[in-house]
């Protein structure tokens, strides 16, 4: 896995882009922070399955009201 400048992904996009379609991953780093990964699209195997977590996720009865020391962060 090979990892590139944003200046040279930027420059050499389409040849990024042919590499990861052969199966190889390219990271993208900011100076020597690695910060994004090209990696090739495969389509998902299984559709999605709607519905599948419920009665698994609980929200709190008080989930849409606002806190009361929020209105700080407003002025």
């Amino acid at each position: 896995m090979e990892a590139v400048s944003i200046h040279e992904a930027k420059t050499h996009f389409s040849k990024l882009i042919a590499r990861a379609e052969a199966g190889e991953e390219v990271v993208v780093r900011r100076g020597p922070k690695p910060v994004a990964k090209i990696v090739a699209y495969t389509v998902p195997t299984e559709p999605r399955v709607p519905g599948l977590l419920k009665g698994q996720i609980e929200m709190a009865p008080d989930f849409d009201e606002t806190p009361d020391d929020f209105a700080d962060y407003l002025a």
